[in-house]
């Protein structure tokens, strides 16, 4: 049975929609309205690598057996959807207009999975053992996440990495990293029954690619029981993609992991192992040397340097959040606290400097 799925953002959200389009299901993003236009002329275009292949096969959401249309915050109601993805930057959350739809979402009885590298508050709630009060300076905004109920929200790591093509359109998105969601069971069984279908359509892909060929396609949806197995992002996170941000700059995540790999691997396996305090089981994880290696074809800054350096004035701050968390626990990590105190001081500046 196919599925209506709203999707919030249509950048990194048309690569999991993408997939979902091949199990015949209908996908409305939720997006500025220079994108909601190209989206409705033209679809989206998604370039993924495949093992094997030279060159990337091109999935054409026009040419694919689900439906997808986007447009403004205004007048969608989420009561009209089985499922509500969340793939926007947290601090995107508090805009006018997506704040108000988010509300609508959270009330509105509709399961709910983020993709987002920042956990809403509510997922947070479902770890239990934590004082969620204390944790809420890592937010933007933690009030937008007031009225969702825990049960009804769970996470997808947004594990795979995607890139909008610098002579692209806003329409277009290259898979530079094809790796697999990895998504938290709901609360609900019947809930998780969706995400199930929808694992288990994109499973069964097999891909024409235009030379008679019908190809398996990187990129699935996995559907997990543990809570923590999205929080295996974590480590990543801290080791590499805010590593990326440095006193004068940014460099690339290649650079974050591989330029002083003890220091990655001591704040990666720090991580690790406060997950493991809060209940993961260490097979969920993914170990250091697994991750270094994929890093080592990262080679732009993660999202959150560059969006630092353009200038942004928030960003999501998944590295406060862990080291608030670690604190709760007793423990510190030296590199941690230097790179959050240098990112609290970066984005005081950019504050300053947007309100002289």
């Amino acid at each position: 049975m196919p599925y209506n799925i709203l999707v919030l953002g249509a950048a990194y959200g048309s690569l999991l929609a993408s997939k979902m389009l091949f199990g015949g299901h209908k996908i409305h993003h939720v997006c500025l309205p220079a994108e909601a236009d190209l989206i409705n002329a033209e679809g989206f275009k998604v370039k993924l690598p495949v093992r094997g292949r030279a060159e990337p096969v091109l999935l054409d959401s026009q040419k694919l057996p689900g439906k997808v249309t986007a447009g403004g915050a205004q007048g969608v109601n989420p009561k009209d959807y089985d499922l509500v993805a969340l793939a926007m930057q947290e601090p995107q959350y508090r805009s006018p207009g997506v704040r108000e739809l988010l509300d609508a979402v959270a009330t509105s009885g509709v399961p709910c999975m983020s993709i987002m590298n920042m956990p809403p508050l509510p997922y947070v709630k479902r770890i239990p053992g934590l004082d969620y009060e204390a944790l809420k300076p890592a937010y933007t905004d933690p009030t937008v996440w007031d009225n969702f109920d825990p049960g009804l929200l769970t996470l997808c790591s947004p594990d795979p990495q995607a890139i909008r093509p610098p002579d692209g359109k806003a329409n277009e998105l290259l898979v530079t990293l094809p790796t697999n969601f990895k998504v938290a069971k709901f609360d609900n069984d019947k809930h998780t029954q969706i995400l199930r279908d929808l694992e288990k359509d994109i499973e069964a892909v097999r891909f024409d690619a235009g030379d008679g060929a019908k190809i398996e396609l990187p990129v699935k949806l996995r559907v997990y029981d543990s809570l923590f197995v999205p929080l295996a992002k974590w480590s990543m996170l801290l080791a590499g993609n805010y590593r990326c941000i440095t006193k004068d700059g940014m460099r690339t995540a290649q650079e974050a992991v591989w330029t002083n790999i003890e220091e990655s691997k001591s704040v990666y396996n720090f991580v690790f192992d406060l997950c493991v305090k809060l209940g993961a089981n260490p097979a969920d994880l993914v170990p250091f040397e697994k991750y270094a290696a994929a890093a080592q074809s990262l080679s732009r800054p993660a999202s959150a340097a560059r969006a630092l350096q353009n200038g942004a004035q928030y960003i999501e701050r998944a590295d406060k959040l862990v080291q608030l968390i670690a604190k709760q626990k007793g423990l510190s990590h030296p590199a941690i606290d230097a790179q959050v105190a240098l990112v609290d001081a970066r984005l005081e500046a950019n504050r300053k400097k947007a309100a002289a």
